[in-house]
């Protein structure tokens, strides 16, 4: 199978992934403000905090199991993954089982405490809705584990599209619900509804992905160290948003409490648009990953240090665009969006900027700690200089002002790049120094095929 025709049909379906999701941040929440109207929306949207809470209680089994699973299918060890699988799918099924029992005592203490009878929203339906929206989110917990079928068969293009086309689904029945009067009750069952039809679906699909392979072995069994390894695997992701969290929240509170609210306001605004450009950045990862995972597992090492250095040369070429638009003309539209109501001062949006960089480098090189299924080093890092970035913002605020809180966030981008990026490169069998020509290679080629297409 073409690398080129899967790195383009893992785009296109990237695209139409993202696509999506913009349409639902804008589709869904003019429909839900004219049915229910604007407070009511609002308690709507603080319910479904609990659900998203619940749902990082799979402890990252989901992708641990998943990793493994293409690494020994594309190694070949056919038997190995079987065994994978089913030890995965019995500790998410674990997991899923705790977490109802988690979510049943959360649910009780909230109603016990009054929290459920302080809403604009009926006790028993709150109570109903979030139980619902609960239940819809454990089920997703499967979703990994088969889109790994799909990354082993080389479809990965095919996961992203169901996946998108699952969004889009509850888009619709929402919107549906909504216009024939529906309150939270029938969006939070139409979500679960659809949660059941589909991950049925898809996990029937991930399994048919692989049966054309004669090596093929459907049955596996459940191996206590496959377990324990997935568990410990696991527990690596999910501190993974821990970290982010610290960083993200923590420098959040420390420009609060030492600059105010109108300086929280200024900062996470900068932030928000200097940040934009990362979405850029992930879409590039979601393409290039399933493949670059798939080389990894067959042990072509020479393909899969291809695919990252044009990786990187894309995402490096598309930041510093992105950098040269932001210092060129990010002031100006900044003012206009927030309707000159905020003033940042000029150094810390030049800082910001620069931070687009030192992001790009370290986000491109972080998916080889996923694709080799070693997450400790990125997420130990990424605990470390959250902890540090918050730090320091505290200390620059004081003497630096928001100025100060922009160099404590550059401090987190400057200490991944100094350690993820040397840690991905030995992964790949290379060393950190070799990256620059490999880069200027692949910059002079892709000219080279730019200058033949325009003339």
């Amino acid at each position: 199978m073409s690398l080129k025709k899967n790195l383009l049909k893992n785009g296109l379906a990237t695209v139409f992934q993202k696509l999506i999701r913009v349409f639902e941040q804008l589709a869904l929440v003019p429909f839900f403000i004219s049915a229910w109207g604007a407070a009511y929306y609002g308690e709507w949207l603080t319910l479904t905090i609990f659900p998203t809470i619940i749902g990082l209680s799979d402890l990252g089994i989901g992708s641990a199991a998943a990793n493994t699973f293409v690494l020994r299918y594309g190694a070949k060890d056919y038997q190995g993954a079987a065994n994978v699988y089913r030890s995965g799918r019995r500790l998410i099924s674990a997991s899923i089982l705790a977490s109802v029992l988690l979510g049943g005592i959360v649910i009780g203490l909230l109603d016990h405490y009054g929290v459920f009878a302080r809403t604009l929203i009926a006790r028993s339906d709150a109570i109903l809705a979030v139980s619902f929206l609960m239940l819809a989110k454990l089920l997703d917990f499967f979703q990994q584990l088969y889109e790994a079928h799909f990354r082993a068969a080389r479809h990965a293009a095919r996961s992203i599209n169901l996946l998108s086309v699952y969004a889009l689904i509850k888009i619709v029945g929402s919107i549906l619900a909504l216009t024939l009067g529906g309150g939270i009750i029938s969006v939070a069952v139409v979500t679960f509804g659809t949660a059941i039809v589909f991950n049925a679906y898809f996990g029937w699909r991930a399994t048919e992905q692989l049966k054309t392979d004669e090596n093929y072995i459907s049955k596996g069994y459940i191996i206590k160290s496959d377990m324990r390894m997935v568990a410990k695997k696991g527990f690596g992701y999910l501190l993974s948003p821990i970290w982010q969290s610290i960083y993200f929240q923590g420098t959040t509170f420390v420009v609060r409490i030492t600059l105010g609210p109108e300086a929280v306001a200024l900062f996470n605004t900068v932030r928000t648009v200097c940040r934009s450009i990362n979405q850029l950045f992930n879409m590039v990862n979601s393409t290039v990953f399933p493949e670059l995972q798939y080389e990894l597992s067959t042990g072509r090492l020479h393909i899969a240090r291809l695919l990252f250095r044009r990786s990187l040369t894309l995402v490096l070429g598309t930041a510093i665009v992105g950098m040269l638009l932001l210092g060129l003309f990010g002031a100006q539209w900044y003012a206009w969006w927030t309707k000159h109501s905020l003033d940042p001062p000029p150094l810390m949006w030049h800082i910001f900027i620069i931070g687009i960089g030192f992001n790009a480098l370290w986000w491109t090189a972080s998916m080889i700690f996923r694709a080799v299924n070693k997450p400790y080093v990125l997420v130990l890092a990424g605990l470390a200089g959250s902890v540090i970035s918050v730090g320091l913002s505290y200390f620059l605020c004081l003497s630096h002002g928001l100025v100060g809180a922009a160099l404590g966030s550059l401090a987190l981008e400057v200490i991944m790049v100094a350690v993820v990026l040397p840690v991905s490169c030995r992964y790949l069998g290379q060393y950190v120094w070799q990256l620059p020509k490999g880069i200027w290679s692949d910059s002079a080629v892709l000219i080279k095929k730019i200058s033949k297409i325009s003339k």
